[in-house]
Order: C-alpha cells, then sequence, then structure tokens
C-alpha cells in the first residue's frame, strides 16, 4: 500500500507541472492585465506611464521568464504577491478559504444525509407516488439557476419576512462574543448553506438512487431475501454497502469543492469566502491571486484521484492497488 501511494504521488509530478504550466498560459494570455483593469479607466495616466507600470510588474518580460519566475517561487512555497491586497497569496487564501470551508462542509453534510435518504428510499419504492415526487423535486432543483434561487431566498426570507440577515458573515457595528458572536454567523450562513444544499442535492439524490436500483436488483439480494432476513437487513447491511461502493470516488472528489467556494452564492449574499474574492480578482486581473488559487485547487484534485482509488481497494476487497 505505501509503495503503491508513494508510485501515486511520483506520478503525479508530470501532472503537478503540466496544469502550472496551462494555469500560467490561461491567464497570462488573457487580454488585459492588472495595469488596463486598474488604471485604463483613468483619464490623468499616460501611455508611457502604463508601460512604466508594466514593466515595474515585469509584464514586459519574455513568456518563458516568467513562468520559470512564477515556478521557481513556488517550489520555495511562495505563491507570489496579490496585486489587489498588497499581500502574499497565501495570506490572502487563507484569511477568506476557510470562510468559504465553513459553508462548504455543512452543504456536504446536509446533501449527502438528505440524499442518501432520500434516494434509497426512492429507490426502494421505484414507480410509487413518493418516487415521482421525488424525481419532480429534483429536477426542479437541478433546473434552478444559483443567482435565481439565491435572489428568491432573500427575497422570501431577508426582505419579505424578515427572518435572516441580509448578507455578509456578522451584524456589522456588533460586537458579539461566544455563543451570541456563534448564533449571529449560523444565522448569516443559512440562506448560503440553504442555497447550496438545494443545488447540488439533486444529482446526488439521483446518483444514491440509481446505484441503489443497480444493487437491489442483483442476485445476492434476492437469495438474502429468500433466507428469509427482513427487508431493513438486506437493504441496509447487504445492498447499500455495495450501492456505496462507486458513491466513495464522487465523495472524496467533492473535498476540493470544499476549498473552492461557490462564486456566485457568495456574491449574492455577499460572503467573505474565496469565492468571492476570486471574482474580484477575476475582474481586477489579479493573475498571481488567480494562478494560485486554480493551482492548489489542481493539486487538491489530484491528491483528492489518489485518496479514491486508496478508499475505493479498502472498501471493496476484490479491487486490488497495485
Amino acid at each position: 500500500m505505501i509503495q503503491y501511494i508513494v508510485r501515486r504521488l511520483l506520478q503525479s509530478i508530470p501532472t503537478v507541472v503540466g496544469a502550472s504550466i496551462v494555469i500560467f498560459l490561461f491567464f497570462t494570455l488573457t487580454p488585459g492585465d492588472f495595469i488596463t483593469a486598474r488604471f485604463g479607466a483613468n483619464p490623468h495616466i499616460t501611455a508611457e506611464r502604463m508601460a512604466e507600470l508594466r514593466a515595474l510588474y515585469g509584464f514586459d518580460a519574455p513568456l518563458h521568464e516568467r513562468y520559470l519566475a512564477w515556478a521557481g517561487s513556488l517550489l520555495r512555497g511562495d505563491l507570489g504577491e496579490s496585486y489587489m491586497y498588497r499581500q502574499p497569496v497565501s495570506d490572502v487564501m487563507s484569511t477568506f478559504l476557510w470562510n468559504s470551508f465553513i459553508i462548504a462542509i455543512v452543504v456536504v453534510l446536509l446533501q449527502w444525509i438528505i440524499a442518501s435518504v432520500v434516494g434509497i428510499f426512492a429507490a426502494i419504492r421505484q414507480y410509487s407516488i413518493y418516487d415521482s415526487i421525488v424525481t419532480l423535486l429534483v429536477f426542479i432543483a437541478m433546473s434552478l439557476p444559483s443567482f435565481f434561487l439565491g435572489l428568491l431566498l432573500l427575497k422570501w426570507f431577508a426582505v419579505d419576512y424578515k427572518i435572516f440577515p441580509l448578507g455578509g458573515m456578522k451584524t456589522t457595528g456588533v460586537d458579539y462574543t461566544g455563543f451570541a458572536y456563534l448564533w449571529d454567523v449560523l444565522k448569516h450562513m443559512s440562506l448560503p448553506v440553504t442555497s447550496l444544499t438545494l443545488l447540488g442535492i439533486g444529482p446526488l439524490t439521483r446518483y444514491f438512487r440509481t446505484s441503489m436500483l443497480e444493487v437491489i436488483h442483483q442476485d445476492y439480494v434476492r437469495t438474502a431475501r429468500a433466507k428469509g432476513l427482513s427487508e431493513r437487513v438486506v437493504i441496509f447491511k447487504h445492498a447499500l454497502r455495495n450501492a456505496l461502493l462507486p458513491l466513495i470516488t464522487l465523495f472524496v472528489l467533492e473535498l476540493p469543492g470544499l476549498f473552492a467556494g461557490a462564486i456566485i452564492t457568495e456574491r449574492i449574499f455577499n460572503w467573505p469566502g474565496i469565492g468571492k474574492v476570486t471574482l474580484d480578482g477575476l475582474f481586477q486581473r489579479d493573475y498571481p491571486l488567480m494562478m494560485g488559487y486554480t493551482l492548489i485547487i489542481a493539486v487538491l484534485t489530484i491528491l483528492a484521484n489518489i485518496l479514491a482509488d486508496i478508499l475505493y481497494g479498502v472498501a471493496d476487497p476484490r479491487v486490488r492497488l497495485k
């Protein structure tokens, strides 16, 4: 197992290098730069001054020199400096990344708990009224755009009924501590969590339903029923374990998403997470921030794939990791 993990980590190095090249070229060759985004609309700045600023930031250097400088910094653990925040990218990300992670971990837990219960019972009661209602609600949830659902929740629960705050992470001008602070944050994150949970629960419910349907029609499940075992034992002991195997990969691949943030939702609810910061960085052409953020998500995705293979082998002994 250790040899397998070490070999997979070594094999992932070329992938990381390739990803860094693609990420660098994608952002560097995108039209516009930070100088244009920041000073382009200023009528008092001259073309010569713009050229001086581009030289100051190193934008006039050849591509290969800029990539090698960036890659060299990465090897030293330096993701560069954000143009917008005038801080190291790692500091900016550590400030906002955990705000997104708090919401993401709650959303993932809610989605998997609700989707597993709803999906499994929909599979057990296939073609029933319950299954039809679940299928209808799932397709409605899957068809709703994130901005529409977010704005709808804001109008109902923040504007019309004033149950939850309009946005942000805490009440402005109030210095809560202890439980009062925790309660304030929970109220502010209620609407973003509800929006993201509803948006992601549809596909996951379909996965659970489909995976369970494939299993409960297998011969070994029929054999378990023929032995006189109760339906609860047949479903939750024999069928559910095998139905969860394909979902292991799906769950592990969601882990990078915990840090990725939800750009549109965080923007709508003004939640100070990495998604909102990333969108601001895109508008301002803050490429060091964007490249650092994208590279970290790429590395997390590669590690998640390795973890998925390992967990699949642990869950199913028939799978041998070589």
